[in-house]
């Protein structure tokens, strides 16, 4: 059983602290890179992925399969026209590069996989690898 302590929150530094963050003035970080997000189902001959890669062209996104890794990468661009006159005022949309790896159970079969790209939604869909059947050795 874990320890139990006494909170006090007169002579703790609680009380000090929600002050000093109250009166402070609030500052909004650049956000990193955003995560691809997706959904990864299986089937019986393969593995079907939905991944969301909102605002990328389909030239610039990189899919590499090696053995039972996937990597799906892309490249958000800022497309920017400056007007006469204009300032920006706040930007939070995120422009580099992003990465996502995960790992599956078995082999993939990266000649008979497929990748599809329509609004914003990368489709896969990964075949298995046949399992290598073990080959008897002769014993000389």
């Amino acid at each position: 059983m874990s320890q139990l302590q006494a909170y006090d929150p007169i002579t703790g530094t609680a009380i000090d602290d929600l002050f000093r963050g109250f009166f402070a003035p609030v500052r909004l970080e650049k956000s990193g890179p955003a995560a691809i997000k997706m959904d990864v189902s299986e089937t019986d001959n393969g593995y079907q992925v939905h991944a969301e890669i909102p605002g990328v062209k389909k030239d610039e996104i990189q899919v590499t399969i090696e053995g039972n890794q996937v990597t799906i990468g892309a490249e958000v661009k800022r497309e920017t026209e400056s007007k006469d006159g204009e300032r920006v005022l706040r930007t939070e949309r995120y422009y580099g590069r992003v990465f996502r790896s995960f790992v599956l159970p078995t082999e993939i079969n990266e000649s008979a996989s497929e990748a599809k790209y329509e609004n914003g939604v990368l489709d896969l869909k990964l075949v298995k690898k046949a399992p290598v059947s073990g080959r008897k050795l002769s014993i000389q």
